[in-house]
């Protein structure tokens, strides 16, 4: 698949996939430039706490690279939704809420799928 057919924006599958790596921009830079992330680390129990918000953000790099760029679709998009059902228990363990706009699960769900999605539609398609 060209670089020209990955980017082609009358596919629906490069729309899903493009956003479901672009969404992982803001919790990347939230990651480095808001304080108020590390004490979401300390709450959900992550021991010790900094490094893993500095492995969540490295991974979600990985993941935004991947899915932007079309590359080992079926896996990445895979460990996304994997990442993600881990991000929805930690929002959980700390929220205890499942609707989106006051910080529950909902969103992280949501997105969770859409990445098993991808990569689903990666495998039956052999990209």
């Amino acid at each position: 698949m060209s670089l020209a057919d990955k980017f082609n924006l009358f596919n629906e599958f490069n729309i899903l996939r493009i956003t479901c790596a672009v969404f992982f921009i803001p919790h990347i830079i939230g990651k480095i430039t808001v304080p108020a992330t590390l004490d979401f680390f300390v709450k959900a129990g992550f021991k010790p706490p900094a490094t893993w918000m500095y492995i969540a953000g490295t991974i979600e790099t990985v993941l935004c690279i991947g899915l932007f760029f079309g590359i080992y679709l079926q896996y990445v998009g895979f460990i996304a939704f994997i990442h993600l059902l881990v991000a929805a228990a930690a929002t959980y363990k700390v929220t205890k809420c499942w609707i989106w706009v006051i910080g529950g699960v909902e969103y992280c769900l949501f997105w969770a799928i859409c990445c098993l999605v991808v990569a689903m539609h990666a495998y039956h398609a052999g990209i």
